[in-house]
């Protein structure tokens, strides 16, 4: 007990550090994915109606019908309260770095398989990238409370409240990642794949090439995750070794 009092007073009277930092940037990398992942989808649903449902002499493009865009849109968040729970709960069982490098894994991997939803009927479509992105969700509920705790775990008594506050801000920068890069990459089609307007040409105004539009928007949330996978799995967790694993002297060493 007296050793990982030690262990708890020496993190907690610790002098903000470049560790510290890096840190905030390892553990806010998850928040800005999780952002990205969770809203990118609201940017490309009218075009999906446009591709999926478009219906012969409508005046107005194709749009999802009500239950498709609920299901598609918020399908993501049943996992994530579904991840929040699991992986909270394996995250105190198993250690916080090992569930941390499986919701990482399950993040990239669901992303991408979110844009290479196959099938030719809209339905299908549909069906399949409602199963990964719920699967998605489940892997970003298991990153919400890891990066959180994490953070509050490496961080000193004195600038705690604001380092966590720090990591959770870059859901902002997540959100606003994903409105830039979806205007970019649809200027960069439009540009390259010209189209004539609804009114006149209502089927030829949507390219096939739009397809990929919304596959790649998708798929570029795997990219902040697999970039930081490396110093996740290096990071330590002097507390938790110490409290919950019961190992002081590995605590020590982490800590060194």
């Amino acid at each position: 007990m007296a050793g990982d009092m030690k262990v708890l007073n020496a993190l907690d009277s610790a002098k903000t550090q470049w560790y510290h930092f890096t840190a905030i940037i390892i553990a806010g990398m998850g928040f800005f994915t999780d952002a990205y992942d969770l809203f990118c989808i609201s940017l490309v649903t009218k075009l999906l109606g446009r591709i999926y449902y478009h219906v012969d002499g409508s005046s107005k493009p194709g749009s999802l019908p009500p239950n498709v865009s609920a299901a598609v849109n918020g399908v993501a968040f049943c996992g994530t309260l579904a991840g929040q729970l699991f992986f909270g709960w394996l995250g105190d069982k198993m250690g916080r770095k090992k569930v941390y490098g499986m919701t990482l894994m399950l993040m990239c991997l669901c992303s991408i398989a979110s844009g290479l939803s196959f099938g030719r009927e809209p339905k299908t479509v549909m069906a399949t990238l409602c199963f990964f992105r719920f699967w998605l969700g489940f892997g970003i509920g298991g990153d919400y409370p890891l990066s959180a705790t994490i953070m509050s775990e490496y961080a000193n008594k004195k600038t705690r409240g604001a380092f966590i506050a720090a990591v959770f801000a870059m859901q902002g920068f997540g959100i606003l990642a994903g409105g830039i890069f979806a205007i970019i990459i649809s200027a960069a089609f439009e540009a390259s794949f010209k189209a004539p307007a609804y009114q006149v040409d209502p089927l030829g105004s949507t390219v096939p090439q739009a397809d990929y539009v919304w596959r790649i928007i998708l798929m570029v949330g795997s990219l902040p995750a697999l970039l930081t996978y490396y110093w996740r799995m290096k990071m330590q967790t002097a507390r938790y070794t110490a409290l919950v694993a019961k190992n002081v002297k590995q605590a020590t060493a982490d800590m060194e």
